[in-house]
């Protein structure tokens, strides 16, 4: 099954499938002129402050080149990549429809590597972009494919041996359930803090769902530094708010929309999703945190700083579909941190 991604000039245009993004990519180490980071940068602002395309000549724009990208076997069912892809100095690093991962030359469209985390099998599911983490010329993408969380070498393509097991995390380790009967995935990527990888969860809306609790993983070893229980523990804030033995069997209130950033505060901000099931909730009477909240933590430690919720005991679905936005908000000629949220 074949898949394109088109790069136009006026400096790089990108078209991904049915979703299309005009940026601007400038040369050097200034990160306000590149898109390292998904969703832009970790404010998730999804904005470039580059002008060089503009309503006067976005009607000029050429095709620079165009990647193919044919890894789904012939009897595969239609597919598409959801992936935001990102650029570190010139290479393009973006997922395909079957979750490879892909490095590409940003000017030419010229494959440098490809890594497929099934080795010719299986694949697939929605995948939103990757993460990059360095340190020196420690280079790393991170990215998740079925329930693993892996760790790859930005130069070679080579998976991280002494990350996790040989490059990979299992995803359904840690939760409160048998790993070998849940399957837990990501949708959106993770967010960095310094070696930290930040990530949330795709579950199904379903009976049986494991909790869609929050971890973070050393980036250099895969090894998990800290958990937030999306819902509460006996002796945790926000464990009154459901039925007593709740946390036992609810499932859901994951991040599967992304996560944004302070990395001078320290505080790591993501939407959650409704508790499961969707449309009954006579089994978890309650307010039931952090289900539909936007939710701030100290992304260090995992420890609670503050939330929002927007919908008490959700029994319609109304996850918050979006990482939240920083913002600063002028008033009275003030300028005030905030954080924004879209909604239904």
């Amino acid at each position: 099954m074949r898949k394109k991604i088109a790069f136009n000039r006026l400096k790089y245009a990108l078209a991904v499938g049915s979703f299309t993004m005009l940026m601007a990519c400038g040369s050097g180490g200034n990160q306000d002129r590149t898109w390292a980071v998904y969703k832009g940068d970790e404010k998730s602002t999804s904005h470039s402050p580059l002008d060089q395309i503009d309503t006067s000549n976005v009607s000029a724009l050429k095709l620079a080149w165009t990647f193919s990208v044919n890894d789904l076997p012939s009897d595969a069912n239609p597919a598409n990549s959801q992936s935001n892809p990102i650029i570190i100095d010139g290479i393009m690093y973006t997922t395909s429809a079957k979750r490879c991962l892909y490095a590409i030359d940003a000017a030419t469209g010229k494959e440098i590597w490809k890594y497929d985390p099934f080795n010719g099998g299986g694949g697939g599911g929605a995948g939103r972009g990757v993460t990059y983490w360095e340190d020196g010329n420690d280079k790393r993408i991170l990215f998740s494919a079925d329930n693993f969380l892996i760790a790859v070498d930005a130069k070679t393509g080579k998976a991280i041996d002494t990350f996790g097991e040989k490059g990979k995390v299992n995803l359904n380790v840690g939760l409160r359930d048998d790993p070998n009967k849940i399957t837990v995935t990501m949708t959106s990527p993770g967010i960095i803090y310094k070696d930290l990888i930040i990530v949330g969860s795709r579950l199904p809306d379903l009976y049986g769902t494991p909790p869609g609790h929050v971890r973070a993983y050393n980036c250099r070893t895969g090894k998990m530094e800290w958990i937030f229980h999306t819902i509460p523990q006996p002796g945790e804030p926000g464990y009154e708010t459901w039925p007593k033995e709740a946390y036992k069997y609810a499932g859901g209130v994951n991040s599967w929309a992304g996560m944004s950033l302070d990395s001078k505060r320290g505080i790591v901000y993501m939407a959650l999703g409704s508790p499961t099931y969707d449309f009954y909730g006579a089994d978890r009477i309650g307010k039931n945190l952090y289900g539909n909240c936007v939710l701030a933590l100290d992304a260090a430690t995992g420890k609670y700083v503050w939330h929002y919720q927007t919908v008490h005991h959700d029994i319609w679905d109304y996850d918050l579909s979006a990482p939240p936005n920083l913002v600063s908000v002028k008033k009275d000629g003030k300028s005030r941190d905030a954080v924004a949220q879209v909604t239904f």
